[in-house]
């Protein structure tokens, strides 16, 4: 076993015997469909190795056996050899570029839609944990640093270990005494690059980190750059983003300080094997037991092995930054949803519509008290729920309760009179309308934002729900109505607008539940009632569920449930709770005068 010097095996000093693993298992099972494919690369690898070592003993046969003795014919037959062989060695070596480039090309295509598929089947939980800007960085970067080391190694590590034992071979049919010099070089060669790899270890790791932390940087800039501006806060996201850009920096330097180390150390010992050999190769073919034409193709392959090492080493130095990267593709594509779906999901519900909580409890993983306890309350079709408090009351997690964004941790929740465990997720997915508290519109058109509510809808039944959702006037006041432009999340059109969007998105669905979380807030009041009157035409087939903080959203509910720090302390219509419930008192007064709370 090759060691480093400190009895330390070389690959324990690359990285830690977990990231390796996580590589290999990340490649066997990516790289499973491609067999043939490998198959085929490795035996024209063999073949253009082959003949590069092949090349020196004909090489040499010519100086001894042609240039010696003057047989032009020898050389030229020898020579047509060689050019023969010299053409195969080209053709494979293309050949087993293209496929190998082919092959780690579609392995970076199959591990980013894993991984994308993957991170479809988070919840909100395993979302929050990692964060958008560390996914995207792992379903790009890190995905593009174990595709390279993928290439290298079909184009590289292939043909190092051939080149490495076919040299030493071809280099003791020279001179087997002048070959001892390679018990010298080599571990003084890889010992060297050892030392080096290890430090570089640590360093990708970080680096990677680092890689995180600007786009976690610089995506909370872009997208909060209006609250930047106005709170004046300009110069200290500045610095923030000069610090973790300046942090990447030096990490990157230290490594390319490394490197840069490395390969003039590397070639100052092939420099002097070189030196070395035409040394001690000169005084044997001055002893008459070595010929010029062997001390030649035995230099040839001296360096043939030096080379063979170099590009190993070159493996050895991205390998750790691509082990890092694998461990970090595999974190995510080893997280299992804490939704889970049924094996066999329920696609038919005996109620559509109706919407249940019984007894339902939710805490937050690593959380000392529960922010739901004790909930329980039914809606049938064509009833309306509304849900108030205070910030921090757990209405927004009650309602994401319902599309399965969270799975409660106790209780039952049930749409259409089954336990949404039960469900299949499409089915669930289906018969929920969601306008989440912050409206999302994707990059595209009018049109496309609201066929994500409904595959195929016509336009006529476009522009019904956007006249539900108030959103018809200005619509067709932008520039080509329904293929108007779209920007990402929606940053083209006014919070008000971006509203009324996603509220027809969801409109347009005809679902058996409406949820609406505090959807109604960028919106005046007037727009407000006539967007609510509207509503009540489409849904009367439905439940709707709605959490407000106005009260002149909310007061027309069949039912209004009132929380204050996760329970429910009050239900009931406006006017009840007006009269028996205190935290709805404070509420309505905080927002109304005497007269409109009397009405």
């Amino acid at each position: 076993m090759i060691t480093a010097g400190n009895g330390l095996p070389f690959h324990h000093l690359i990285t830690d015997r977990r990231e390796p693993a996580m590589l290999l298992s990340l490649l066997r099972t990516h790289l499973r469909p491609y067999g043939a494919a490998i198959c085929g690369i490795i035996v024209l690898q063999l073949a253009q190795t082959l003949a590069t070592l092949y090349l020196p003993n004909l090489n040499a046969d010519i100086i001894d056996n042609g240039v010696a003795v003057g047989d032009t014919g020898h050389i030229l037959r020898i020579g047509a050899v060689m050019l023969g062989i010299t053409l195969l060695q080209i053709i494979s070596a293309i050949s087993a570029v293209y496929f190998a480039a082919k092959t780690a090309m579609r392995l970076g295509r199959d591990i980013r839609r894993s991984v994308f598929e993957h991170v479809q089947s988070f919840s909100a939980r395993e979302l929050s944990e990692f964060g958008a800007p560390s996914l995207i960085t792992r379903n790009t970067n890190d995905v593009q640093q174990v595709q390279m080391v993928v290439l290298l190694s079909f184009t590289i590590m292939i043909i190092a270990p051939i080149m490495l034992v076919g040299g030493v071979i071809m280099a003791l049919r020279q001179d087997v005494k002048l070959s001892g010099l390679l018990l010298v070089v080599i571990p003084i060669l890889v010992t060297t690059v050892a030392l080096i790899a290890r430090k570089l270890a640590p360093l990708f790791r970080q680096m990677q980190k680092r890689i995180d932390r600007v786009n976690t940087v610089l995506r909370e800039q872009i997208t909060g750059i209006r609250v930047v501006r106005a709170f004046v806060r300009d110069t200290y996201e500045h610095r923030r983003f000069e610090k973790a850009n300046d942090e990447l920096t030096r990490t990157s330097i230290s490594i390319g300080r490394l490197m840069a180390l490395m390969f003039p150390t590397v070639m100052l010992v092939m420099n002097l094997s070189s030196a070395a050999v035409l040394w001690f190769g000169g005084q044997r073919i001055d002893g008459g037991d070595m010929h010029v034409g062997a001390l030649t193709a035995f230099l040839t392959y001296i360096m043939q092995i030096l080379m063979a090492v170099m590009m190993a080493v070159m493996m050895f130095v991205l390998l750790p930054r691509a082990a890092v990267s694998a461990e970090r593709i595999q974190g995510v594509l080893r997280t299992r949803t804490t939704v889970v779906p049924p094996s066999k999901g329920i696609v038919d519900m005996p109620s559509p519509g109706t919407v249940e909580f019984r007894e339902v409890e939710f805490k937050y993983p690593g959380a000392q008290a529960p922010v739901l306890r004790d909930i329980s309350f039914t809606v049938h079709p064509g009833e309306t729920l509304a849900i108030i408090g205070s910030t921090g009351a757990g209405k927004t997690t009650l309602i994401q309760l319902v599309p399965r964004l969270f799975d409660a941790s106790s209780g039952q929740v049930s749409i259409g009179g089954v336990n949404i465990r039960d469900l299949e997720p499409d089915t669930l997915q289906q018969a929920v309308g969601y306008v989440p508290q912050r409206p999302y519109l994707f990059s595209g058109t009018v049109a496309s934002n609201l066929l994500y509510g409904r595959k195929g809808a016509s336009e006529s039944e476009m522009w019904r729900a956007l006249e539900t959702a108030q959103a018809r006037e200005f619509v067709e006041d932008m520039t080509n109505g329904l293929q108007a432009s779209i920007s990402q999340g929606g940053n083209n059109v006014s919070g008000g607008q971006r509203q009324r969007l996603s509220i027809a998105r969801a409109v347009i669905r005809c679902p058996d539940v409406y949820l609406f979380d505090d959807s109604f807030s960028a919106l005046d009041i007037t727009t407000d009632a006539a967007l609510r009157a509207d509503l009540e035409k489409v849904t009367q087939k439905s439940a709707v569920i709605i959490v407000g903080q106005r009260i002149s959203t909310i007061r027309t509910a069949d039912e209004i449930l009132v929380l204050d720090d996760g329970e429910i302390v009050g239900r009931g219509t406006h006017e009840h709770l007006l009269k028996e419930c205190v935290t709805y008192q404070e509420i309505v007064n905080s927002q109304l005068d005497a007269e409109e709370s009397r009405r």
